[in-house]
Formats: structure tokens, C-alpha cells, sequence
């Protein structure tokens, strides 16, 4: 079962370390003012980002990002146009770049396994496409999100940390795809979101880091995690 610690982080010099537990099966959420250190926190979980502090899943240290995609923790980044799709490939070839070593049959790529590996995330995301040799860029904000989750879930991940993953999406899209964030953890799977929506963390989340100046200002579970609680947290107000 995952255990994914981080122990005396500070993510930037000067700012108080703290540290964090997550166990298999959990969502946990990041919440806070932009800019306050949520974004930073997510990706030292992948060997980036810190200044100081250790992280580790079940044991083994993450130092760096191949560190990260050796222990399949997988991050999937905000901003899908400039740092998630590749714009002049296909839907396929988007889908399948990271994970282009599992097609191989003997010395060639086999576009039967490709496709085939491509049809089943497709069915799981209802990803709405003409065909997979369309480029990416003809479908919808919602459906490029859905290709870039099934990139990163066919890499069979251990940890999924998402920056934003509903950002842009419709509402049957974002509805989707929490019954799919659920289905994951229900299945083992450790999840860090982080949303630009208190809304959005209270519902799915089983607990919420609030993060200022760079710090963790509060974490909050149970009958603790209400709106006004976070807010007070951002802000600075937490008891």
C-alpha cells in the first residue's frame, strides 16, 4: 500500500518547514491564495521544487523527477496547451507518447496495441473524438484534458498529482471525472489535487492542505473542512 511522506519541507528559503502524510486511497486536496506555495508543494512530490526536506514513497527517497517516474508518481500540469499536449501530433500519439515502449511487438511499434491500449481509456473517459488519428487540437478544452489523464493513467501511476484538473471543463466533464478521481482512490490509488475551487476540495477531498507564505497554514479533516474555515486559513485567521 502507498505511503507517500514529506518530511521537512520548505519551499522557498527562509519559509517554516512542515511536513505531510499521504496513505493509499486517499485524495488529498491543496488549497490557498495564488502564488502562496500550493503550486510549489505539488511538484516537490516529484523531486522539484523545495528547498530543503525530503520525499519519500514507501520508503524510498524522491529526489528528483526520474526518481518520481521510477516510483510512478505522475503529474498531470495545469496548463494543458502549453505544457500538456503536443499540439502538432495526433489524439493518438498524444495519448500514447509517454507509454510508446508497451506497443513494441519484437522490434517495431505496433499501432494495433497502440490503438487498442488507446480504446480502452477512451471508453473509461468517454472521450468524445472523430477518430484517434485527429489532431488534438480539434477537440474540445474537456476531451484534451480527458487525453492527457489517460496518458497519465496508462502509465499505471502510484501517486497522481493533478494542478488543476478540472480548470476549463464543462460540468458533465468535471462530474466525470470526479466519479473517475473516486474510482481511483476506491482502487488504492494515492491522489493530491490541487484546485482553484474551495467548492470543488470539500466535496471530493478527504482532507485539505491550506497553504500561505509558503507554509503550511492549516490542515483540515472531517467536520473541519468548511468554506469558512479554509478561508480563514488563506487569509492568515486560523486559530
Amino acid at each position: 500500500m502507498a505511503d507517500l511522506r514529506a518530511t521537512g519541507l520548505t519551499l522557498r528559503p527562509g519559509a517554516r518547514a512542515f511536513s505531510a502524510t499521504i496513505g493509499a486511497g486517499e485524495i488529498l486536496g491543496l488549497a490557498g491564495l495564488d502564488g502562496h506555495g500550493q503550486d510549489t508543494f505539488l511538484r516537490s512530490l516529484t523531486g522539484l521544487g523545495k528547498t530543503g526536506g525530503e520525499v519519500a514513497l514507501n520508503g524510498a527517497r524522491i529526489g528528483s523527477f526520474r526518481d518520481a517516474e521510477r516510483a510512478r508518481i505522475v503529474y498531470v500540469p495545469r496548463d494543458r496547451r502549453a505544457t500538456g499536449i503536443f499540439p502538432g501530433l495526433s489524439i493518438l500519439d498524444n495519448f500514447a507518447i509517454a507509454t510508446a515502449g508497451r506497443d513494441r511487438r519484437g522490434p517495431l511499434i505496433s499501432p494495433a496495441a497502440r490503438r487498442a491500449r488507446y480504446e480502452i481509456w477512451r471508453e473509461r473517459l468517454q472521450i468524445r473524438a472523430p477518430s484517434p488519428e485527429a489532431p488534438i487540437t480539434a477537440l474540445s478544452g474537456g476531451n484534451q484534458q480527458k487525453v492527457l489523464l489517460a496518458r497519465a493513467l496508462a502509465r499505471e501511476p502510484e501517486v497522481l498529482l493533478l494542478n488543476d484538473p478540472t480548470r476549463g471543463v464543462d460540468v458533465a466533464t468535471r462530474h466525470l471525472l470526479y466519479d473517475l478521481f473516486r474510482d481511483l482512490a476506491g482502487e488504492g490509488m494515492v491522489l493530491v489535487i490541487l484546485s482553484s475551487e474551495i467548492e470543488e476540495i470539500l466535496a471530493l477531498c478527504h482532507r485539505v492542505l491550506v497553504f500561505r507564505d509558503h507554509g503550511l497554514a492549516a490542515e483540515l479533516s472531517g467536520k473541519a473542512m468548511q468554506t469558512d474555515q479554509v478561508i480563514a486559513a488563506m487569509f492568515g485567521r486560523a486559530g
